[in-house]
């Protein structure tokens, strides 16, 4: 890997990270009044639609830099990290994952998607079958 190609791998693995910590903070979002209109305080995690459109994108670009499966889903792994490092408690005591539902829809939207985005990428890379079957 040249060192152009490892400054935008590692780019892509900060803003991965990134990514997973505003996509945390934003989890606990309601409709409260404070920041969006009062509705009756109903949840609105937005985060998982982020996570679900940023992180493939990010995948497929990650697999420009190579095809191999620990560089192409290096973005993924380190968003899986810093979102499962974020349920265990702190120094103070803090969870910062959200225990509920919002947390599974987060994990299920952004690693199905980056997992997806991951399995074409590989699935495009092996060749097709011969059609010939051998006994």
């Amino acid at each position: 890997m040249s060192v152009r190609n490892g400054f935008r791998l590692a780019g892509l693995l900060l803003v991965s990270a990134a990514l997973a910590a505003v996509e945390l903070l934003y989890l606990p979002l309601r409709f409260d009044g404070a920041i969006l209109p009062m509705a009756g305080g109903l949840p609105f995690p937005i985060s998982a639609v982020v996570a679900a459109v940023t992180l493939p994108r990010l995948v497929k670009r990650a697999s420009r830099v190579s095809p191999r499966l620990l560089v192409a889903g290096s973005p993924l792994w380190i968003w899986l990290l810093c979102v499962l490092a974020s349920a265990f408690p702190g120094p103070g005591g803090d969870v910062v994952l959200v225990g509920d539902w919002r947390a599974l829809l987060l994990l299920g939207c952004g690693a199905l998607a980056g997992a997806v985005s991951l399995g074409g990428m590989l699935g495009r890379q092996t060749p097709p079958p011969t059609g010939k079957l051998t006994h």
